[in-house]
């Protein structure tokens, strides 16, 4: 299943490129063969154009700094750096493993800045749970003696019906 899942992945990758390319190339290939199918099949009635452009500016000729500058002058003005460039290897790597350390260091710190504010949040959270619960406990207990009551209501009400439909009370 992958394999042919992937050969018609890669299918329709060729066919999205052919398209690309003509979308992009097509254009241009249309508007030089319909001009070149119109000068072929017309006589065009003026001479070529004689164009007395100057010559293109180099490089040189705009920036002549530029050509002179090589890679080992690079810096060589430079004091920091030369002094960049005197170190030796070994301390080079000692620069380097003091930046490791440094960068470390500070990874450390915010992690256990981010852990202290995630048990922060966490306690936070605990205590509002907490309330939660105790203020679910005490509505269920408020239902329950409302039940309760509700129920105690309903026994009198209906002793009292009792004695008054055997008073002659008929009711609704």
């Amino acid at each position: 299943m992958s394999r042919r899942s992937g050969a018609c992945l890669r299918c329709c990758l060729v066919i999205f490129a052919v398209i690309s390319a003509l979308a992009v190339c097509g254009p241009a290939f249309y508007w030089r063969f319909k001009k070149g199918m119109r000068l072929g099949g017309s006589k065009s009635s003026c001479p070529p154009c004689v164009c007395n452009c100057p010559p293109p500016l180099s490089l040189l000729k705009i920036a002549p700094g530029l050509a002179n500058l090589s890679v080992t002058d690079c810096g060589g003005n430079d004091p920091d750096l030369k002094e960049e460039m005197e170190k030796q290897f070994v301390d080079l790597l000692t620069e380097e493993l003091k930046l490791q350390e440094a960068v470390s260091e500070e990874h450390a710190r915010h992690m256990n800045i981010t852990f202290a504010e995630a048990k922060r949040v966490a306690s936070q959270y605990q205590r509002e749970a907490e309330k939660c619960n105790a203020a679910t406990e005490t509505c269920e207990e408020a239902r329950e003696r409302a039940e309760a009551f509700l129920r105690k209501e309903r026994k009198v009400t209906a002793l009292w019906e009792q004695r008054a439909r055997q008073m002659g009370w008929e009711g609704e």
